[in-house]
């Protein structure tokens, strides 16, 4: 029982992840190159680092928490449900946590924000929502191999937490990863085929 939740949590948070970047708007990933992350071109290939540095911390974190080598291992089923829900909810703060510092980074800098001389109203607003960047393409690509990545943790960790891991060559690799972008097909075609044809 314990196997096949598991087992089918990771399925669904593959299927949610693979979509998110097309779903979202917001940064899911800090890139250096991204106009909504701040002005400081400097603090923003820093920004990108330390959030690289941090999925990879948190995969090697979760293949020793979840995997079972850390606290107590995977004895009982509360223990391992426990385990991954503490690990999905550094992952999801891990996610929001680009939005927000490119947020404050423009606040800081004065992007966007009104002047005294020019109060704001509901037509300014628009236009400036309507001009806010967009989240290129690339950028979304990007997220979604992050999102991988971090369905890949989580599915290694579970193997780790039945037994022993088994050694994958570049095929296993190739193969999930084409069946990962599959997955995120639908969020594509909602972002960028019916979004379209509603707006023409």
């Amino acid at each position: 029982m314990t196997l096949s939740v598991a087992v089918w949590l990771v399925i669904f948070s593959a299927l949610v992840m693979a979509n998110l970047p097309f779903v979202l708007d917001r940064p899911l990933a800090a890139w250096g190159w991204a106009a909504t992350q701040g002005s400081g071109s400097g603090l923003r290939w820093v920004r990108c680092l330390v959030f690289l540095a941090g999925v990879a911390l948190w995969s090697y974190g979760t293949l020793t928490l979840v995997g079972g080598a850390f606290a107590g291992g995977g004895s009982t089923a509360a223990l391992f449900f426990v385990k991954l829900l503490i690990s999905v909810l550094i992952m999801a703060a891990w996610l929001y946590w680009p939005g927000v510092s490119g947020r404050s980074a423009d606040a800081a800098s004065g992007a966007g924000a009104p002047s005294a001389a020019t109060p704001p109203t509901p037509v300014r607003a628009a236009v400036r929502r309507s001009v806010e960047p967009v989240k290129p393409f690339i950028d979304r690509l990007l997220e979604v191999l992050v999102s991988y990545v971090l369905v890949g943790t989580l599915g290694n960790s579970l193997e780790l937490n039945l037994g022993n891991g088994f050694t994958q060559g570049w095929e296993f690799y190739a193969v999930t990863l084409a069946l990962f972008v599959v997955l995120a097909y639908p969020g594509f075609v909602w972002r960028y085929m019916l979004k379209a044809r509603r707006h023409h």
